[in-house]
């Protein structure tokens, strides 16, 4: 099973760990992607201790903790600021690894340099895919083909290796969400990670480097899209306008010069990311909402359980089957956590505050302990 050769459908988070995992395996690599140039959306990265011990083993942990900030502790207050419940995260973690903060631009330049020699077409994306005996055969955008032994699509929540080879798959669907992200100077009080939570509301903020913060808002709502507007930054400071410090400071000082990516939340539940040889990955596979904090971290685990199953001497169809029958459960986990601590949402605030206030600590415990096993 080695120097298979195998195409990634997608250059982000999922794809390029991908690339490295498998290139570093052995496996002759080649990436497509389909933006025509580098972009970087998203704004900020919050990883968390399975998520940096991953990055650690593709052999990146150096390269990542250069532009991280630590992330010392998690504080959920409510709206008006008051303190509901605190978490030591090096205590909740222990050894499994440290919680970080960085732009989502720096992990993807580690990320990108890290996948080595494996060439990236950009501007490219798959048109078909045929699969036939030991092999798929593939037709590019560009007008150029190829034959591959293995196909990953990494290509995110609107992923097209998806559409192609999983025609029966569910679409994405909204959770009831809609999220705001942006970074903005770092006020002098946002030293960690801090989270004001309100009526089916809330505004997070955390330091990521260089004098900077990244903030995610979102609000639950029952529509599937709010209507674009010109300026977002009105928007959030008329949803937000009774929330505390540093959210009111952070709001009134936004400008049209702010960059805020604003988007309905969805998921993707599949039964399946296997179709013969191929496999789907990352946010194409398995997407949640943003509340646990583990999409880069699946990912990247991901691109590490896929090198090693492949390694194991087996043939493709098996190797791949071994890949999800080891992931489901973890995955399926965050999947199951992520969907309680949404419904959470929908608590009257005085129940919320008096659970976190009560039994917080406890609770965040239970969420993450599985991920301190080893994959």
């Amino acid at each position: 099973m080695s120097g298979l050769r195998v195409l990634v459908v997608g250059a982000g988070i999922a794809g390029l760990a991908t690339a490295r995992a498998l290139g570093r395996a052995g496996h002759r690599v080649e990436v497509v992607e389909r933006q025509p140039r580098w972009r970087h959306l998203g704004a900020g990265m919050f990883l968390l201790g399975n998520g940096t011990r991953a990055l650690g083993a593709l052999g990146l942990g150096a390269a990542v903790r250069e532009r991280a900030v630590g992330i010392p502790r998690q504080r959920f207050h409510d709206h008006r600021g008051r303190l509901l419940c605190e978490l030591d995260l090096a205590q909740l973690w222990g050894a499994t690894g440290h919680c970080v903060a960085l732009p989502r631009a720096d992990l993807h330049e580690v990320l990108r340099v890290g996948a080595g020699d494996a060439p990236v077409r950009m501007g490219v994306t798959p048109t078909a895919l045929s699969q036939r005996t030991g092999g798929v055969d593939v037709a590019f955008s560009d007008r150029t083909s190829g034959d591959y032994d293995l196909v990953v699509g990494a290509d995110g929540i609107r992923s097209e290796v998806r559409r192609l080879a999983f025609r029966d798959a569910p679409a994405p669907r909204p959770v009831g969400q809609v999220g705001w992200r942006f970074v903005v100077p770092c006020p002098p009080r946002v030293t960690t990670w801090s989270v004001l939570l309100g009526r089916r509301a809330a505004f997070l903020t955390l330091p990521i480097a260089s004098g900077r913060a990244y903030c995610y808002a979102d609000v639950v709502t029952p529509d599937a899209d709010l209507a674009p507007v010109v300026d977002e930054g009105a928007r959030l400071r008329e949803l937000f306008a009774s929330f505390a410090e540093p959210a009111a400071t952070i709001l009134q000082a936004l400008d049209h010069a702010t960059a805020v990516h604003a988007g309905v939340i969805e998921e993707v539940s599949l039964p399946s990311w296997v179709r013969g040889r191929v496999l789907l990955v990352g946010d194409a596979a398995h997407a949640t909402s943003p509340n646990m904090a583990e999409g880069a971290a699946m990912a990247v685990e991901d691109a590490l359980v896929l090198a090693e199953c492949l390694a194991g001497g087996r043939a493709v169809a098996e190797a791949l089957a071994r890949f999800e029958a080891r992931r489901r459960p973890r995955t399926d986990w965050v999947w199951a956590q992520t969907h309680r601590r949404d419904h959470t949402r929908y608590l009257h605030p005085a129940v919320r505050a008096a659970t976190l206030r009560l039994l917080g600590p406890s609770i965040f415990r239970r969420n993450y302990r599985p991920l301190t096993a080893a994959i």
